[in-house]
């Protein structure tokens, strides 16, 4: 997956960028308060993708609570 479409999911979701570092830059959903690292390579596998992209959208606290 190209990184800046990555970016552009990340930010459907809510995802925002934090700061800017060397080799990933900080987002954060802006809804539940996660943060995920997201690699600054032009090309991001696609497994790594996902797995960004499900660790932005998790509802914070969904952790089987009763």
């Amino acid at each position: 997956m190209k990184r800046l479409d990555l970016i552009r999911q990340a930010g459907e979701q809510g995802a925002v960028l934090i700061r800017n570092g060397a080799d990933h830059d900080m987002y954060r959903n802006v809804m539940t308060g996660v943060m995920e690292p997201i690699p600054r390579h032009r090309e991001i596998c696609e497994r790594l993708a996902r797995k960004i992209l499900r660790r932005l959208a998790a509802p914070e606290g969904d952790g089987g609570e009763q």
